[in-house]
């Protein structure tokens, strides 16, 4: 065996496969160039001391962690053949493709196979996961097969995220003390709450400063993501899909495999994470841009589809530019509220008795392309479906209601079988350029979560062969699906159900750590929104919307004149800047007053910028510190110049620069110094565009 060493983008990983278990002894930064005896030097000096009162032997921390072999943290594989422990495995070939590698074990008795892959991309982003074989001649009831990565003492902060419905991606940070840290979804989707991006770090890293190491499972059924340190030493982060007991069961010759892990390094900050993930996600990415403007019905209309209702909105859409229509819920048989109808996948001919295609047609005269509603994976009690094959559902009939709905068994069959038949017709029969695909409860149905997640990601992969032009949005009562898994099979995240620009500002900000912001629906709301009741103004509105996948879900008809002409102009600008927005560089602040926020969005050549100032409170001192913009070329000359609605002030008189109109300063200038703070008003923002 020998040891490896995987580099890419200024990130290391070295792999010791000379013993019976491989050992990963370095994740982080680049090492250099280092031949294969320094490399057996650095996995000689790795080797640790030996303390008192533990094993007769040096402990590391291998990628298949066992108690057989002296590691009392999380095991790496857990579950029993007939009550008998899964045993220790040892390693029997490697197979070194720089930048991937393949490790394969077996288990002293070769009842159990195990191997262990690892990618670094181009971009300094690794991929890890395990395929375990059932090599015995008995059932082996698998409990789970995490993945660990080791990060170093000086990783002692960790932040991740919780939240609920319309609140997603709420950060919250503790220390790494001994212990586990786990957070475990078991809600047969990620979750609102979901833990997202798991990352370690030096204390008090931020945006732009500070060592981090941060993980993610490319999954969107029940996972866990892990951080662990114990008095054995060494510290880890990792994760795996959750199994309920049971849920995997594997014959003799049946193998399972887990989701990726991803995991990223950075040197500068969080925004080091976004550096590397996003460039990764674009390469492997089919998405076509430009990204459409969207105009979704949802908080236009909700269930009141009326044709003449809904064309006049189409011709508003029209006049403000935008480029897809979205006929939200309540377009199919008896849907005429949220209680009933779900799985009966028709139009409903008493709303529209010439079916889809008038509407249709007025939304292909008007120059947009036509989008749709669905939640193939939800079946309403009050159905047809329902009433006809109860054994479609999935758990049956006991257990709580969500939504007054169930959940239709994927893993059936028949009910698959159906629900894609009905799904084919409908985007046959119609032209159809994009699903908005909702997921409105949890399972809340033991041992499901696998199965169901598998025949989904089927399902999708399924319709997207036949119907290669179909665009498809994940949305789970919003976020409560937004994962690298599903990332593969659609084409949009519905971020938040909530439009209210205070809370998407803190939403979109900490979402787009993870997926660039392309792949991210913000849509401009209602003057009052529909979730909080909150008022904002309307150019507050239009600078949260602008960046990322830009949409509209408000009646524009209700809209006044000059409020229309501002939409259209807002419309004109993002088109104007989103082949800057949806390619770029992510950049964020660290702001030292917490009322301002900065982020905007970088060309990759530095050669232009956008950005947004924005005050999501009162400023802590009469005058704000300068806002300085991150990720400039320092030796470039940049003229800085306000775009769209001036937002409100708190002040006699602007900045000298900002009454001046524009000013020409050096990057390095910008980013060090930076520019007098105008005095916004709580829930404002200035757009700035940078050239």
């Amino acid at each position: 065996m020998t040891v490896l060493h995987l580099r890419a983008a200024g990130a290391s990983l070295v792999l010791d496969a000379r013993g019976g278990v491989p050992a990963i002894i370095h994740w982080g930064a680049d090492l250099g160039d280092l031949d294969e005896t320094a490399l057996a030097a650095l996995a000689d000096a790795s080797v640790p001391a030996i303390p008192p009162s533990s094993i007769d032997g040096p402990l590391r921390l291998s990628l298949w962690s066992s108690l057989a072999d002296g590691w009392s943290g999380r095991q790496t594989v857990e579950g029993h053949r007939q009550g008998v422990p899964a045993p220790a495995f040892r390693l029997v070939e490697l197979h070194d493709q720089n930048p991937t590698a393949r490790v394969r074990g077996e288990s002293a008795d070769g009842s159990l196979e195990l191997t262990t892959e690892l990618e670094l991309s181009a971009e300094g982003v690794l991929r890890v996961r395990h395929v375990l074989v059932n090599r015995g001649v008995t059932e082996f009831d698998l409990a789970g097969l995490d993945i660990a990565l080791p990060i170093p003492a000086d990783a002692a902060e960790l932040l991740d995220f919780t939240g609920l419905w319309a609140h997603e991606r709420q950060p919250q940070r503790a220390p790494l003390r001994h212990g586990v840290w786990s957070r475990e979804s078991r809600h047969g989707r990620p979750g609102h709450d979901d833990a997202f991006l798991l990352m370690a770090g030096e204390p008090g890293f931020g945006f732009r400063r500070g060592r981090v190491w941060a993980v993610h499972l490319a999954w969107s059924g029940d996972k866990r993501l892990v951080a662990e340190r114990s008095a054995l030493g060494p510290g880890a982060l990792g994760g795996g899909e959750l199994l309920a007991p049971g849920e995997i069961r594997l014959a003799p010759g049946e193998s399972y495999e887990t989701p990726w892990l991803v995991a990223v390094f950075s040197e500068t900050g969080i925004d080091g994470l976004s550096d590397r993930l996003h460039p990764w996600i674009r390469s492997r990415s089919a998405l076509r841009l430009p990204r459409p403007v969207v105009l979704n019905t949802w908080e236009a209309v909700y269930f009141d589809h009326d044709l003449p209702v809904l064309s006049r909105l189409v011709d508003a859409a029209a006049e403000a530019g935008v480029e897809r229509f979205v006929l939200d819920d309540g377009w199919f048989t008896g849907r005429r509220d949220d209680k009933r109808a779900l799985g009966d996948w028709s139009v409903d001919p008493a709303v529209w008795p010439d079916g889809l295609h008038p509407l249709i047609s007025r939304v292909h005269a008007a120059g947009m392309d036509f989008g749709l509603w669905v939640e193939p994976e939800m079946i309403s009690p009050d159905s047809v479906l329902a009433r006809e094959h109860p054994s479609w559902i999935l758990g049956g009939a006991s257990g709580p209601t969500w939504r007054w709905q169930r959940v239709l068994d994927l893993g059936n069959p028949d009910a698959y079988a159906h629900l894609r038949e009905r799904l084919a017709a409908l985007l046959t029969e119609y032209p159809i350029a994009f699903l908005k695909w909702d997921h409105n409860r949890d399972l809340l149905t033991p041992g499901a979560a696998h199965r169901q997640t598998r025949a989904l990601y089927r399902l999708l992969a399924s319709l997207r062969a036949e119907f290669p032009h179909v665009e498809i949005e994940s949305c789970a009562s919003g976020g409560a699906r937004i994962d690298l898994g599903i990332l593969e099979l659609v084409d949009r995240f519905w971020t938040s159900d909530t439009n209210d620009p205070l809370d998407r500002q803190r939403i979109q900000r900490w979402t787009s750590v993870l997926i660039p912001p392309e792949y991210l629906g913000g849509h401009l709301g209602d003057a009052t929104a529909h979730v909080t009741g909150r008022h904002s103004a309307l150019g507050f509105r239009l600078a949260t919307a602008l960046f990322g996948s830009a949409g509209i879900e408000w009646n524009l008809t209700t809209a006044s004149p000059p409020e229309r002409a501002l939409i259209a102009a807002w419309i004109a600008e993002h088109k104007r800047l989103r082949p800057l927005l949806h390619t770029g560089t992510v950049v964020r602040a660290d702001a030292a007053d917490p009322a301002f926020r900065i982020h905007g969005v970088v060309a990759r050549d530095r050669s232009a910028a956008v950005y947004a100032l924005v005050a999501v409170g009162s400023p802590s001192t009469a005058l704000p510190p300068p806002i300085r913009f991150p990720g400039l070329d320092p030796n470039r000359v940049y003229t800085v110049r306000p775009i769209g609605p001036a937002p409100k002030t708190v002040q006699d008189t602007p900045p000298a620069w900002l009454a001046a109109g524009e000013v020409t300063l050096p990057g390095r200038v910008l980013s060090e110094a930076g520019l007098a703070t105008p005095l916004l008003a709580p829930e404002q923002a200035l757009l700035l565009e940078l050239t």
